[in-house]
């Protein structure tokens, strides 16, 4: 839930302060009123937290072990990691690698040594939100101390660790996939508020469209509460309507449709009108898309897949085009920078289409995966030594700089035993139109080659 820098032990006094009714907790903020204090406490995540289940089993091990919380915003990241601490009685380090760097880092692993040898030794989990942001060097920086067991690493990403996180690192944490909170889990949320008589009663109707704007993520829910609370207050409102629910937050609640299936339903919608070569219909998707508030920097991605899966090589030029559009926004910002998305859209709609290279992809790597690994053939080898050229290495290499045409007419480049399974075939579309008949000559080159070396 929300990312506070509470210490358990401080979320803890302010449990008591709650119960007693004092004036403190009236003053906390609502999402820190609600961060839960127990695993009982947790609101969804059952596939990670439930009984048996991984993370759980690890809480009731004792054994602190690093790891990588990947999941949406709001989703209790954060929450579980101090959780975590409180469990193994560690001392919480939070460091924010928006804001931090290196100097925080070195700061950690003081605190870390100084509360290992002190007088009652204490483990220290050092919790880093958004590793992502950080860069190599910076995510390296953990490492040693990981691996020396000086305290326990604990990252928080939105982003897939597998592309974000450095291999070594990665390599010494579990990975944990956190999910979007369910519209039912939210409700439990909303109902945990009322119950503390933080926020007004609300209609059904308000309520389902309040859950569909927090769209899996109780940080938004939250946050949203508060100021429902605070304006009922002021305007004495004693029950949440609908419409003074969409009165009170505006237009964006009223367009705001990315939830759940609905917005992966969209994106779909929008790579098949790309795919289709509908451009009226491919604006639309992208501009519903925006104006229901998706993150443009997902769109642009987005967009930059569906020119490399669905024209590749038939237009290189799309592929260009979505990158500059993508940096355009990095630079402008919104709404300057969406018309670059736009005009990206269109162009990927009207370019011709091919999934060549993206089926030759897939085929050659369902191909490796159940292939053997077949040694190089000697003569494709590397011998940047005397002693590798004197076993032949490299031997009968063939460079194609200095053939008719450079081109090896008749060389075999594949693994011995392995014959081209031709996977790439270009489209008669754009560029692969070229594309295809420059192979279907080359092809031909080795075919005469091949019937000049039979007897």
């Amino acid at each position: 839930m929300a990312n506070s820098k509470t210490t358990l032990k401080g979320a803890a006094d302010l449990s008591k302060v709650t119960s007693g009714g004092g004036d403190s907790a009236l003053h906390a903020p609502l999402p820190e009123r609600l961060r839960p204090r127990s695993l009982a406490e947790v609101v969804g995540q059952q596939q990670v937290l439930g009984a048996g289940m991984p993370l759980r089993l690890a809480f009731e091990s004792g054994r602190p072990h690093s790891c990588i919380l990947w999941g949406p915003p709001g989703v209790g990241k954060t929450t579980i990691a101090r959780l975590m601490a409180d469990a193994f009685d560690a001392q919480f380090i939070a460091i924010s690698a928006v804001l931090g760097g290196v100097k925080d880092i070195r700061e950690a692993v003081e605190r870390a040594e100084l509360a290992r040898s002190g007088l009652m030794p204490q483990r220290t989990i050092v919790f880093v939100d958004e590793v992502h942001r950080f860069n190599k060097s910076q995510q390296d920086a953990f490492l040693p101390h990981v691996e020396s067991g000086l305290f326990t690493f604990i990252g928080a990403t939105t982003e897939n660790p597998s592309f974000e996180v450095n291999s070594a690192l990665l390599s010494r944490a579990a990975v944990y996939v956190l999910q979007s909170l369910t519209a039912d889990d939210l409700k439990q949320i909303v109902a945990k508020a009322q119950a503390l008589q933080a926020v007004p009663a609300m209609e059904d109707e308000a309520l389902e469209r309040l859950i569909a704007y927090a769209d899996g993520d109780a940080r938004r829910l939250l946050n949203t509460l508060e100021t429902l609370a605070i304006t009922a207050e002021q305007a004495q409102v004693g029950s949440i309507t609908d419409a003074w629910l969409l009165q009170v937050l505006g237009e964006r609640m009223r367009r705001y449709d990315k939830g759940g299936e609905q917005f992966y339903d969209t994106i779909s919608a929008l790579h098949k009108s790309v795919r289709g070569s509908d451009p009226d219909a491919a604006l639309y998707w992208l501009v519903r898309m925006l104006d229901g508030g998706a993150d443009p920097r997902y769109m642009a991605r987005r967009l930059i897949r569906m020119a490399w899966e669905d024209i590749g090589l038939a237009d290189p030029r799309a592929m260009q085009i979505t990158n500059e559009a993508a940096q355009t926004y990095e630079r402008l910002g919104s709404p300057e920078g969406e018309l670059a998305l736009a005009q990206a859209v269109l162009y990927l709609a009207v370019a011709p289409k091919s999934n060549a290279g993206y089926q030759a992809y897939n085929q050659m790597k369902a191909l490796v995966k159940a292939d053997s690994t077949r040694p190089v053939p000697m003569h494709l080898r590397n011998a940047p030594t005397k002693m590798m050229k004197d076993m032949d290495w490299g031997k009968g290499y063939r460079y194609a700089h200095d053939e008719e045409g450079g081109f090896a007419a008749g060389e075999d480049y594949f693994p011995e035993g392995l014959d081209n399974p031709h996977f790439y075939q270009p489209v008669p579309r754009g560029l692969e139109i070229k594309i295809g008949e420059k192979l279907a000559q080359l092809r031909q080159l080795n075919e005469a080659a091949e019937q000049q070396r039979k007897p």
